[in-house]
């Protein structure tokens, strides 16, 4: 995540938000969480970095892969988010997870020797994402496993072009280029990802396309779960009043009508997955 002083207000305004569409968000990357875990070769007993962990709701998953022999650090630079997460995890008796406050492009957790790192949905907002894969290579084991997903193309996730594209003509600001660093859109450039991998050290890279339509009753119940989750778009429109915000997401929604189908709405997707490894042979 972009660097800022711990906490950061813009995520801790969100985390709430985030939190309670807890649902929707796990229907949402419920497949694509699962081949991130996969591919970090998460087990039974594993020592894993949660990266830019949010509210938790992978870190549950991690844990339940781990068991009560593994050891999971979730790090968020929201102190709200991570607050929220240990509440999640202690309600589903989960002890063998630790939390820290962290910047995710300044670690400190070089030697730590995990098996495995992860990053859902964070990396791209990293303005020096390069700071960030390095710190999680240092951080794992020789042979380690790291994986994240992150939004690709802008093409093949029209429903954030369409409210950012919204958002800054309502703000009053120009458009933005969609891949801009520490932004929504930042790393799906095609090749950047397995490059910034390679530049950062990590051996046998492999990024592939993930499919992941977001499904809600409506355009408006998408957008009312933007409104409180969706930090980049509420910072765009922060500065507004409120009649002017409340104008601005109603036109967000008519504008995502267009992706209303017969069984309720449904938002285009597509995520990029990434595999990586820690040079070095693996520790037995």
């Amino acid at each position: 995540m972009r660097p800022a002083p711990l906490s950061s207000p813009a995520w801790d305004k969100s985390a709430a938000g985030w939190n309670q569409h807890t649902a929707p968000i796990r229907a949402w990357l419920q497949h694509a969480t699962a081949a991130m875990l996969d591919t970090a070769g998460i087990a039974a007993g594993s020592r894993v970095l949660d990266l830019a962990a949010g509210a938790g709701d992978q870190t549950l998953d991690i844990a339940r892969r781990v068991g009560p022999h593994g050891h999971v650090l979730a790090t968020d630079i929201s102190a709200n988010a991570l607050a929220l997460a240990q509440a999640n995890l202690r309600a589903a008796g989960y002890a063998q997870v630790e939390t820290r406050l962290a910047d995710a492009q300044a670690l400190g957790l070089a030697g730590a020797g995990f098996d495995a790192a992860v990053c859902r949905l964070g990396l791209m907002f990293c303005a020096q994402p390069g700071h960030a894969l390095d710190g999680v290579r240092q951080a794992l084991r020789p042979g380690g496993r790291f994986s994240a997903l992150v939004f690709s193309q802008p093409e093949r996730n029209p429903c954030l072009g369409i409210m950012m594209a919204c958002a800054l003509q309502h703000a009053g600001l120009p458009a933005r280029q969609p891949f801009e660093p520490g932004t929504l859109l930042s790393l799906g450039q095609p090749g950047l990802l397995a490059q910034l991998l390679l530049d950062a050290g990590f051996l046998n890279m492999d990024v592939r396309p993930v499919a992941a339509p977001f499904h809600m009753p409506s355009s408006r119940h998408y957008v009312d779960f933007v409104r409180t989750s969706g930090s980049p778009i509420m910072e765009i429109l922060a500065s507004l009043s409120a009649p002017a915000q409340t104008a601005a997401w109603a036109d967000m929604a008519s504008r995502l009508e267009v992706f209303t189908t017969p069984g309720g709405w449904v938002g285009p997707n597509e995520l990029l997955l990434c595999g990586a490894t820690a040079p070095g042979a693996p520790n037995h």
